[in-house]
């Protein structure tokens, strides 16, 4: 089960020129969460996981302990995908909008293949196929979460995907949403047997 973290305890931020967009990330990367009502789905999912994960950002960490758990491993190999920042003419550098606006460009170019400094698109991608392999891996002894973020859940989900594991519901992105696979293997035997049942 990939679960995304709770709501980032964030000011409102107002407006900022892109080149305040370091310090704004930086401090993306420092946040705690929302103190707000968790889903049951996410409690639930908690609940039945013999073995939880986590990505070392505040956020993923504040989100299991809000969930009443420790997580058994807190790894790199979880963190989000990094965001990039441009560098552009002073003109367009102090061009300002908001912030999760500017990010959302930075992700877009990002996925476009602009990495400048931080970890590219297809060293993430390498990264969520480890990752991906390590959850399988820990999947062995019973059901397993993982609390981490938007991207970086993605992009594992993907290499499950290819590794022959089924989603169990529609994709879901927002905080605290929950995105359930089972190994397609499995999901086949059970309907076969049901059907056999009927």
């Amino acid at each position: 089960m990939l679960m995304r973290h709770g709501k980032p305890l964030l000011s409102a931020g107002g407006w900022v020129a892109l080149a305040g967009m370091p310090a704004w990330i930086a401090a993306y990367d420092l946040a705690q969460i929302v103190d707000e009502p968790i889903p049951p789905a996410s409690l639930a999912a908690a609940g039945a996981a013999a073995t939880i994960v986590a990505s070392p950002l505040p956020r993923a960490l504040a989100s299991v302990g809000a969930l009443g758990h420790t997580p058994a491993e807190v790894d790199a190999m979880f963190r989000e995908a990094a965001l990039p920042t441009p560098s552009m003419p002073a003109w367009c550098r102090f061009a300002r909008l908001p912030p999760a606006l500017w990010a959302v460009l930075l992700r877009l170019m990002w996925m476009a293949g602009y990495a400048n400094g931080v970890e590219s698109r297809r060293a993430t991608r390498l990264r969520a196929r480890e990752a991906a392999a390590r959850l399988i891996a820990l999947a062995q002894a019973g059901p397993v979460v993982l609390v981490a973020h938007g991207i970086i859940n993605s992009m594992i989900a993907r290499e499950l995907r290819r590794s022959g594991w089924a989603r169990r519901q529609p994709a879901r992105h927002a905080c605290w949403s929950v995105n359930s696979f089972t190994l397609a293997a499995a999901c086949s035997t059970v309907m076969s047997a049901h059907d056999g049942a009927a």
